[in-house]
């Protein structure tokens, strides 16, 4: 069974080696509940969203905005 994961992200907020981890890291979390097989047809997209293109809350994000954020932890 074929399963595609989306997640969106704003642009320039993590490096290459960064999505690379999160993909890894959630396609394993999805294996751990719906089990290997599912997991060997599982497909994780990172979708990189233009800086200032996202709103939260009413309020428009950018990438700085994000990048504080990590930086809170």
């Amino acid at each position: 069974m074929p399963s595609i994961i989306d997640i969106q992200v704003l642009e320039g907020v993590f490096s290459d080696g960064e999505k690379a981890q999160i993909i890894r890291n959630v396609t394993k979390a999805f294996g751990d509940v719906a089990g290997e097989t599912i997991m060997g047809g599982t497909s994780v997209r990172i979708h990189e969203v233009c800086s200032g293109s996202w709103g939260y809350a009413g309020n428009v994000l950018t990438t700085a905005d994000a990048l504080a954020m990590r930086d809170r932890g």
